[in-house]
């Protein structure tokens, strides 16, 4: 019996971008192990509170403070000892991409279709994309993997998926909210979004999912304390369960969303970066969201306008789980590692 593929994933975090590139890799990374597969990150002390709180079980090398070119010249290093990479950083092109796979078969997991990649396989699960968007960004033999049928979400959310549907049949009330802006909590978004929900909620629960760095944490510590219908969630290992139990969420706009789909909740959906934008747009453009952006200058008004709308009307709850659910069925990362360690057979036999 031929030896497990080793599989070298590089990914991206920190305060500016958040947390989501580590966890659809690791995401992906299971389905891989499931398949057959011997996965190892590479992490940066950026993306280290997050791997520890999310990675248990999979190899990983911790780097010391890099810079790009020097943490390119580490995976390079590394890659040696492997049969395949997996590359999740939107600082890193096809140059980089090349020097650190040395040839290997290479899946390259991309948002934004706006620069060269050296990819073998590029998997872009947004639901707007379309091959001709990377027309010339990419080698002739590239395979691509669009869509959010292949968006890497835990299997944990598909085994919900029945329960879910059943559960939001004829719009429930709304008794509890959940608010998930990313462990990272990019400039205390999390605290903001709460100040203004509170008013508007009557006696619904809200649960608030963040991180263990999060700067809104300590005020929001500070705030359940006397207000009881906030709940905190640091690190939350149990997200399929809150996402299942909640009526309504407000969420980022990056890989939580297809989590949100294969549950079916209804969602007010914030881009909190440039790169969430055309992703949540077209969700909103398929009703599946209602979409803010939080750099609008009259984003407060709007927030208030369109949550107060989403609590008193059942009717529009009711359309956006339905179109959600169509969006994604959860099964997206075994389809990824099936066909990636397809690829990687087939050169081993080349």
């Amino acid at each position: 019996m031929s030896p497990p593929s080793r599989i070298l994933f590089i990914t991206d975090a920190g305060p500016s971008v958040g947390g989501g590139h580590v966890m659809r890799c690791l995401t992906l990374a299971r389905a891989l192990e499931d398949a057959g597969a011997a996965c190892t990150f590479l992490v940066t002390p950026a993306a280290r509170a997050v791997f520890d709180a999310f990675g248990g079980g999979i190899s990983h090398i911790v780097t010391d403070e890099v810079t790009q070119a020097e943490l390119v010249e580490c995976a390079a290093q590394v890659a040696r000892t492997h049969d395949a990479v997996v590359i999740d950083h939107y600082g890193l092109s096809a140059p980089d991409h090349r020097a650190i796979a040395g040839g290997r078969p290479t899946l390259v997991i991309d948002d934004l279709a706006d620069r060269p990649l050296a990819a073998d396989l590029v998997l872009d699960s947004g639901p707007a994309r379309k091959a001709a968007d990377y027309d010339g960004l990419v080698p002739p033999h590239a395979e691509l993997l669009l869509g959010p049928s292949h968006a890497p979400v835990r299997p944990a959310f598909a085994a919900l998926r029945k329960a879910a549907l059943a559960r939001r049949a004829n719009a429930p009330p709304v008794r509890r909210v959940l608010v998930s802006l990313g462990l990272t909590d990019l400039g205390g978004i999390t605290g903001r979004v709460v100040e203004l929900m509170l008013p508007l909620m009557g006696e619904a629960v809200l649960d608030v999912v963040l991180g263990a760095g999060a700067p809104s944490l300590p005020g929001l510590s500070d705030l359940a304390v006397r207000e009881p219908r906030l709940a905190l969630h640091v690190d939350s290992q149990d997200m399929p369960r809150l996402t299942l139990e909640a009526d309504l969420a407000v969420g980022a706009g990056g890989s939580t969303s297809w989590e949100r789909c294969v549950l079916a909740l209804p969602t007010l959906l914030l881009v909190l970066a440039a790169n969430q934008g055309e992703a949540s747009r077209a969700l909103a453009g398929a009703d599946a969201v209602l979409a803010l952006d939080v750099a609008d200058p009259d984003f407060e008004a709007a927030f208030a306008d369109a949550f107060s709308r989403l609590l008193a009307d059942p009717l529009l709850r009711d359309r956006l789980s339905a179109a959600s659910a169509a969006i994604c069925d959860g099964r997206g990362a075994a389809r990824v590692a099936a066909h990636f360690l397809d690829l990687i057979a087939r050169e081993k036999a080349g």
